[in-house]
């Protein structure tokens, strides 16, 4: 599936990937290939996505590679995935 991290400054991510998890109002959650439909507000917490492989992707200097995983502090946030494409904007 395709993820994209917006924040003022521009884009922070860009890629395919396999798992994100967000920080949600309700708590944390995931979402894999071929989740519903979802719009969803981030309250503050951690991204964190999971691929194959980054070496494709392109990302800011903010995420920071952890355990295999790219990790992003946000501060809040909103979310919608849609057919297979994700999209956060991020404080």
């Amino acid at each position: 599936m395709l993820l994209e991290i917006v924040s003022p400054e521009g884009h922070m991510f860009k890629g395919e990937v396999t798992v994100v998890t967000v920080p949600g109002v309700d708590g944390e959650f995931q979402m894999l290939d071929n989740h519903a439909n979802i719009v969803s507000i981030l309250n503050e917490g951690t991204v964190k996505i999971e691929a194959n492989s980054f070496a494709d992707a392109n990302y800011s200097s903010k995420l920071q590679l952890k355990d295999k995983q790219l990790v992003l502090p946000i501060k809040s946030g909103t979310l919608e995935m849609k057919d297979n494409r994700i999209i956060i904007l991020v404080d």
